[in-house]
């Protein structure tokens, strides 16, 4: 009894010191995240942010823990091309997207006519991004990235994101409490951040918001936008898959071995009824001897201005174009 006594004062001894420091620590954290949230909300009123919504979005703002994990320790995707395709583009995504689409075919039309972004992509994005709307996330994003920019491991980047999102809330898209997202500020079912918001969103709907939450219409059409504004070419798809011919030289592939389609015709690869000029780029997405796309220029730089990876570029090509088929 006296031994087991003695080792449970002992390890009260040593608890103690550490959760003091806990304690104090927090108290250092909460003293120093006060002190940011006062220098932002300068910052603010010198990015011409009224007082009510410097106000109400940082009067109560809190540190959230979580989001600093979660940016901490993001996880490299290990899959390969295979399993990552087999994962995204599969058969219960497609079914669920056409039956989307169906229920979107009219409005997706008349996106698609104003932007000249085919609906396949924006139906694409939709699914990669938040499936459909069912996986936006729930974080507050002013509090995320007031967060990640007090952490300080990337705040220039954050500072600048929190106070694009209080022009967001300042211009009246959203109430705060409807401002939720992804831990690291992505919003919306299309998940734009907010300086995307600011620069791409449009009222398709005309009633004086940018609803990038409910919204079809402007969820659609600012997708669309975005896609547009970075180059994309109506009268041209983002590309397709591709058989090489025997003894292709795959030291040629790759998003930045970019030529013409006149210039690629003497590799004895497939060319497509385009214009001569067309810009190709082939991407092996895994690797030699696996599945080949033939990437159409300027859309797929259009897309990887959206998301740059060539995994998801190609899977919202093939998804969308599976929807739509």
């Amino acid at each position: 009894m006296w031994h087991t006594l003695a080792m449970l004062h002992r390890r009260l001894f040593l608890a103690a010191p550490a959760a003091l420091a806990a304690t104090g620590a927090r108290a250092q954290s909460t003293e120093s995240f006060a002190s940011y949230v006062a220098e932002l909300r300068g910052l603010a009123r010198k990015a011409g942010i009224s007082q009510g919504t410097i106000d109400r979005a940082l009067g109560h703002v809190q540190l959230i823990q979580r989001a600093i994990d979660l940016d901490r320790n993001q996880p490299e995707s290990k899959l390969t091309w295979a399993q990552y395709r087999m994962r995204i583009v599969n058969d219960q995504r497609i079914a669920l997207g056409r039956k989307l689409y169906a229920q979107h075919r009219a409005l997706l039309a008349r996106v698609t006519q104003r932007y000249g972004v085919e609906p396949g992509v924006i139906m694409g994005i939709w699914a990669l991004e938040s499936n459909y709307g069912a996986d936006s996330g729930k974080f507050p994003i002013v509090d995320s990235l007031v967060t990640l920019a007090w952490e300080g491991r990337r705040r220039a980047f954050f500072q600048s994101e929190a106070i694009d999102a209080l022009k967001v809330l300042d211009r009246g898209d959203i109430s705060l409490d409807k401002m939720v997202g992804s831990y690291a500020g992505a919003m919306g079912q299309t998940q734009f951040m907010p300086d995307s918001v600011l620069k791409y969103s449009v009222d398709f709907n005309g009633d004086g918001r940018r609803d990038l939450w409910s919204d079809m219409g402007d969820i659609f059409a600012s997708t669309a936008n975005y896609l547009a504004r970075e180059g994309w070419q109506a009268d041209l798809s983002w590309g397709r898959p591709v058989v090489l011919p025997p003894g292709f030289d795959t030291s040629q592939s790759g998003h930045a071995k970019r030529r013409s389609l006149a210039e690629w015709k003497p590799t004895g690869l497939p060319i497509p009824a385009l214009p001569d000029r067309t810009i190709v780029s082939v991407v092996l997405p895994g690797g030699a001897g696996e599945e080949a796309f033939l990437a159409f220029w300027p859309n797929y730089k259009a897309l990887r201005a959206y998301n740059p990876p060539d995994k998801y570029c190609l899977s919202v090509g093939l998804l969308g174009n599976a929807i739509t088929a």
